[in-house]
């Protein structure tokens, strides 16, 4: 971003990076797992939030995929099988997080998971949320999610 010197810079338009922890959970109200996501936008749009989300899974899976064949994510990679435990990879392979958030955001636009900020419910990918490390985010997932 370049300065004119005269001219007025809006710096409420930039949001400071925070940690925010997302609480996954039944749609019986179990609590699954969570992840913290460090350093996003305390503005961020549902869709952003889908998205880094699933880069964060896919990047700490890709970075033991060597070691382990269970992927903990929000949506199952093409070729895995559920479990209880996660996703089974049958073959150990790094997973594309790109095509992970596509998947993501497609099953959100289905309702087949619930994303609760601050206890209400946000079904629009486009709205912006305002976060705090303290905002309580959780997914909401009615049954193990495949996606596609």
């Amino acid at each position: 971003m370049s300065y004119t010197p005269g001219t007025f810079i809006d710096m409420t338009a930039q949001s400071a990076p925070i940690s925010v922890t997302i609480t996954d959970q039944s749609g019986a109200g179990k609590v699954a797992g969570t992840i913290t996501l460090d350093g996003i936008d305390s503005r961020i749009t549902v869709r952003d939030l889908i998205r880094t989300r699933v880069r964060e899974e896919v990047a700490r899976y890709n970075a033991k995929a060597a070691s382990t064949d269970i992927f903990h994510g929000l949506v199952m990679p093409d070729g895995a099988q559920p479990t209880a435990q996660g996703f089974w990879m049958p073959k150990r392979r790094r997973v594309d997080w790109e095509q992970q958030a596509d998947k993501a955001l497609e099953v959100f636009s289905r309702n087949g998971f619930f994303v609760l900020v601050a206890d209400r419910q946000v079904a629009d990918p486009d709205e912006t949320l305002e976060l705090t490390p303290d905002t309580d985010i959780r997914f909401i997932r009615l049954v193990q999610l495949v996606g596609g």
